[in-house]
């Protein structure tokens, strides 16, 4: 097949195409008729019990889901055209084709001002221009880009951006990338595969993607608010108070009622609490009947007992006042409180029944509605009570007109636009004065992120005051995107059972779910209750223990996600996860999910939304958004490890395999960075790691390995190079004056051992001047690590200059340079030798190896000692410690002792140790497979 017909087959096409159309390969007289024999491929499937039975499918009727479909474009479940979609797009893997890349590290603008990223919101997304140069850097022109949880189609807007951007972006960028010495990026269309377990965010991605025609959605969407004005615009007039102008409300306040415990008096929320000048709510104000101090947590709640003819039920819901309008006269704002014919027409709306559009489900238990019981007292049980009679009408006539369009991308793109209002029109919907500005208004679609919060005063809002300003938005953005012959294709369903052949994805953009950060099946209910296809959060990968699913379930869940990432993507391809949680023991479940699948991590860095930059690690606490590089081992990597396992030779060959995908220079204002992955002890747990996850006994020590790193490979700035790539750096050293020291938060053994390590790196030290320095850095020790007095840990890991024979050339060389009587002195001249009494220093990798066994020795002695207590849980104890033992006992495949010692450490701090997560989890796989 031809590139030609590669770029046009699916998307390069106009949405009112009068003649024949292809896709994927078919030809067809016309749109209606493509669309009509997919719909019809895919109704045949929704039939087959083997398709609807897997995991993940989302729960609705065929015609539910095909009403939110369009194939084969996207389907509102597992999309049976994928493979069709590789067969055009795609290019079969050859072992033999050409391609390098190094982790991507450069900062770049998040772009979330950018019209397009604001067309529709959604609980967490990465701005389309974040990921731009992630695609750029890592793919070719007409490569295929595999997004398994794409939330609201983020990457593939920002495929269609690599070949749409404007030329004012582009030169911005191409900046940035000359400056980083990356060459010029090659745009040209790349071609996105989406797919999210939820129908809500998949119908937002394809409305993101898909082709339509704007100007007739711009007038369909006038017609549409029009129409809900003439039908139920009387729902929203009021008085004005000169007695005879008809006013348009803008939106209603409506507060919560309470009563005194005092005096039982009613207590008017709004009245009372709202300061009317700083327009924010008192933390105390006085009782109106009897004047005793109030406090919100003091007043008792009212409630009223109300029948809900649609459930057939007598619900108990809290009672609520209208206590101010915000309406429109002539084009003025004007506010009042409502009159009796404002109330009257309140109470004539709430005895209407309600439109059948309205969805009326029950509320599951979940999470984020405070385990139902939170959402009972708000009497809320059932869809339709998260909206106020008046609201409940107008939003389900937006719904049943969007709905009736005849041209089916028009009215997918009029639900797109109508969705958007169900938070916004719902109870969920707080009033939140403006302090500034007009006076009282509130702001559209103030609710609490990541909850179902209900506050005691709510702003009513009318269609007109909530989704005219976003017509306008949409039509904005969207006319002003330039069309390109980049294609998305779009799936409904469970990222770990993708439709997808080996080996056929050229690059992984990814941003999972991350621990019980956000939970996107119960947020995504309320929405998803109006399309009435909802998620089957049975394989979320999340934290829920309303689901029943802790941590090690939760890491269960996205192993086999990155399994099946693993899996699809081409050999020696990349992937970049973006993980946002603040729990270190949920980055760690993500690090050992990530190497159990098979990927090897390359490079770590967070990412400041700011400033739009990136910053290495250096620590194990994670309080920034982080961008994490893995890449899937070539096949030729694997097959020779399969052959070399065990053995030195294999570790050589990982080691220098790992090197050659790692960055050579990272620099940012003058300064040249230090790349962690290049350090000896990380290249030393990535070489283990694999090992471990490959079933394998690890051949080398780590003294041994470190004395293998330093005769093999380059050493600079104590990082390890190729020795090409060592000509690189040292040629690109040149450019940038010094080279940042790297920050260490000492809080055990291993990060004191590394503080102390680059400290007298710089500067060989005395015990005495080392010491005060110390002190101030183990302020954050651990209370379950073992306290390690200084002189152990010198004794255990560096050397002494005791004033016996010739000073050491690390401190021949600090002396020499920063004393100027001291220099030119041969190294057993007495005066240099007194004054390199004492110090202390790093070893060279041959004595440091004889260290290293003497303080294995010792690590060891204290693991048996863990191993011989009575106690059920170590309090106390030394983390370094437990991590040798756990080696030792891989190496001679005693499983059953990790699983002893582990079982008696605090579930949490194994949860959080990376290194002990991965010998007990290897340990217990091991373990239940005989």
């Amino acid at each position: 097949m031809t590139d030609e017909f590669r770029q046009s087959a699916l998307f390069a096409r106009d949405v009112k195409e009068e003649g024949p159309v292809e896709c994927l390969g078919l030809t067809f007289e016309s749109d209606t008729a493509r669309r009509a024999y997919f719909s019809d491929v895919l109704r045949q499937r929704l039939q087959d019990p083997d398709f609807r039975n897997v995991p993940g499918f989302p729960i609705g009727s065929d015609e539910d889901i095909l009403a939110m479909s369009d194939p084969p474009y996207h389907t509102a479940c597992p999309n049976p055209f994928l493979t069709d979609f590789l067969r055009c797009y795609g290019k079969a893997y050859d072992p033999q084709q050409s391609y390098e890349r190094k982790p991507f590290a450069v900062d770049s603008s998040e772009g979330k001002t950018d019209p397009m990223y604001k067309a529709h919101s959604y609980h967490t997304k990465i701005p389309h221009l974040a990921i731009v140069p992630f695609i750029l850097h890592y793919t070719e022109p007409g490569d295929v880009i595999l997004d398994g949880f794409c939330g609201s189609g983020m990457t593939g807007l920002a495929a269609r951006w690599c070949s749409s951007a404007p030329e004012s972006y582009r030169q911005l960028l191409e900046v940035s990338w000359r400056q980083a010495d990356l060459g010029k990026p090659r745009w040209g269309p790349r071609h996105a595969i989406l797919n999210d377990l939820s129908p809500a965010a998949t119908f937002i991605a394809a409305n993101y993607s898909l082709p339509w025609d704007v100007e007739e959605f711009a007038a369909a969407g006038k017609r549409l608010l029009a129409e809900v004005e003439a039908e139920l615009g009387w729902m929203y007039e009021t008085r004005h108070t000169d007695g005879n102008t008809r006013g348009r409300i803008e939106y209603t306040v409506w507060s919560e009622v309470f009563s005194c415990p005092d005096c039982s008096g009613e207590v008017v929320f709004f009245d009372e609490a709202l300061d009317a000048e700083s327009k924010r709510v008192r933390d105390s104000f006085p009782c109106p009947h009897c004047g005793s101090q109030l406090t919100k947590q003091r007043l008792l709640r009212q409630y009223e007992n109300r029948l809900d003819p649609t459930i057939n039920s007598v619900i108990k819901v809290p009672k609520r006042k209208p206590v101010l309008i915000n309406y429109v006269v002539g084009g003025k704002r004007f506010e009042k409180a409502p009159d009796t014919k404002d109330l009257e027409l309140l109470e004539q709306i709430a005895a209407m029944e309600l439109p059948p559009d309205i969805p009326t489900n029950l509320i599951p238990p979940m999470h984020m509605t405070h385990e139902r019981a939170r959402m009972d007292y708000q009497g809320v049980t059932h869809v339709h009570h998260f909206f106020l009679p008046r609201a409940a009408h107008a939003l389900g006539a937006l719904w049943r007109k969007a709905n009736g369009h005849p041209d089916p991308r028009t009215r997918h793109m009029l639900l797109f636009f109508v969705e958007q209002a169900v938070w916004g029109m719902s109870l969920l919907n707080r009033y939140q004065p403006i302090q500034h500005g007009r006076i009282g208004g509130s702001q559209v679609n103030r609710q609490l992120t990541g909850i179902y919060y209900i506050a005691s005063q709510h702003s009513e809002v009318s269609p007109w005051y909530n989704l005219g300003n976003k017509l306008e938005g949409l039509v904005r953005a969207f006319r002003s995107a330039t069309t390109s012959p980049a294609a998305s294709i779009i799936a409904t369903g469970n990222t770990a059972r993708l439709d997808l052949p080996d080996n056929c994805v050229d690059y992984i953009f990814t941003d999972p779910p991350f621990g019980e950060n956000i939970y996107y099946a119960d947020l995504n209910f309320l929405v998803e209750s109006w399309h009435r296809v909802l998620t089957d959060a049975a394989p979320e990968a999340i934290v829920d223990k309303h689901k029943h699913k802790e941590l090690p379930e939760y890491q269960r869940l996205m192993q086999r996600c990155f399994e099946e990432y693993h899996r699809v993507l081409k050999p020696g391809r990349w992937m970049t996860v973006v993980f946002h949680n603040s729990r270190n023991a949920v980055w760690n479940s993500i690090q050992e999910a990530l190497l159990a699948a098979g990927f090897v991590v390359a490079d770590v860095r967070t990412m400041d939304k700011q400033q739009g930059s990136y910053r290495q690690v250096t620590s194990t606490a994670v309080k920034q958004d982080m961008v994490i590089s893995a890449y899937k081992p070539n096949g030729g990597l694997e097959e020779r490890f399969g052959l070399e396992a065990g053995t030195e030779k294999g570790v050589w060959d990982f080691i220098r395999t790992h090197l050659k995908q790692l960055p050579v220079f990272v620099s940012r204002s003058g300064r040249a960075e230090i790349v962690l992955e290049r350090k000896n002890h990380l290249l030393y747990d990535r070489m283990v790691a694999f090992h471990v996850q490959h079933g394998k006994t690890i051949p080398l020590s780590s003294p041994d390995f470190f004395q293998g790193l330093t005769q093999r490979y380059p050493e600079r700035d104590d990082m390890y190079f190729l020795p090409e790539q060592a000509v690189e750096y040292d040629r690109k050293r040149l450019t940038v004056q010094e080279v940042s020291q790297l920050a260490f938060f000492v809080s055990d053994e291993f990060s004191a051992i590394q503080w102390l390590k680059q400290l007298l790196l710089q500067k060989p030290l005395t015990f005495q001047e080392i010491h005060p320095q110390f002190l101030r850095e183990i302020g954050g020790w651990q209370k379950y690590e073992k306290p390690m007095e200084l002189s152990e840990l010198l004794a255990q890991n560096f050397l002494c200059y005791d004033h016996q024979g010739e000073v050491p050339s690390q401190v021949h060389s600090y002396l020499s340079t920063n004393f100027k009587d001291l220099r030119s002195l041969a190294k057993d001249h007495p005066a240099l030798q007194a004054k390199a009494k004492g110090r202390w220093y790093v070893p060279d990798p041959y004595k440091a190896g004889d260290l290293e066994k003497i303080r294995e020795r010792s690590l060891l002695r204290e693991f048996q000692g863990y191993r011989d207590a009575a106690q059920r849980r170590l309090k106390v104890f030394r983390l370094e410690a437990v991590r040798a033992g756990f080696k030792k006992a891989w190496g001679e495949r005693d499983y059953a002792v990790i699983i002893e010692v582990a079982r008696k450490i605090p579930e949490d701090i194994l949860q959080e140790d990376p290194k002990l997560l991965m010998w007990y989890d290897q340990a217990l796989m091991r373990t239940e497979n005989g």
